[in-house]
């Protein structure tokens, strides 16, 4: 065991009188991982109990949680070689950005191509999705009080979407891609009608401009 634990203010101790479990948590998004409960051998916890019995005279409450009272020196010794063997399992899955310092999940915090979290180095392809929702948001309030025909923000007419996941798969798109990285799926559809080749939204079931039937 080293003389000194790395990696562990950003981290739970779940940890009973049975056994050792703790959950390691993400500083940019708040998700993590949490590691399987590790169950003290049932002469160990004896022993450990019995210990911290003597301590005080013999009155001791086994059944209180020992985040709620005095360990003994051996059970102490044995959360932090829990905490170790925890840390070295977890890390992994987290890295520490180089510019705030946070350490973040590789799986949604980090941007591999920059070497930087998201926070400090976001995907341009979700920035874009979210900076044109805000836009449009704008613009329908913008005109809200115009009719229908005349600020045409019917579906026909809206600019043509980026999206910040694909609908398939769900996986994060780090740029305004055609096709997504992980699955393949293709990401924009242009569909027109049949009869007078008007551009149709996905899902449409008539033509807005002739009122063709979308087969």
């Amino acid at each position: 065991m080293s003389d000194h634990l790395e990696f562990i203010t950003n981290y739970n101790d779940l940890s009973t009188d049975n056994g050792f479990q703790f959950e390691f948590i993400c500083d940019r998004c708040g998700n993590g991982y949490r590691t399987r409960f590790k169950e003290m051998t049932v002469g160990k916890v004896a022993d450990i109990l019995d210990t911290a019995s003597s301590i005080f005279g013999g009155v001791f409450d086994t059944a209180a949680d020992l985040g709620e009272r005095a360990r003994s020196a051996q059970w102490q010794e044995a959360q932090e070689k829990a905490l170790e063997e925890a840390i070295e399992e977890i890390k992994p899955k987290f890295i520490q950005c180089p510019r705030c310092s946070t350490w973040v999940c590789r799986k949604a915090c980090w941007n591999t191509k920059k070497g930087l979290c998201k926070e400090c180095a976001p995907d341009l392809g979700v920035e874009m999705a979210a900076a044109q929702a805000s836009k449009s948001v704008e613009e329908v309030w913008a005109h809200a009080a115009m009719a229908e025909e005349d600020k045409k923000l019917g579906k026909e007419h809206w600019r043509e979407g980026i999206t910040a996941s694909c609908p398939q798969c769900e996986a994060p798109l780090a740029s305004n891609a055609k096709f997504c990285p992980e699955c393949g799926a293709k990401l924009k559809t242009s569909i027109q009608c049949k009869a007078c080749k008007a551009k149709l939204t996905p899902g449409a079931k008539f033509c807005p401009e002739c009122g063709e039937k979308v087969v």
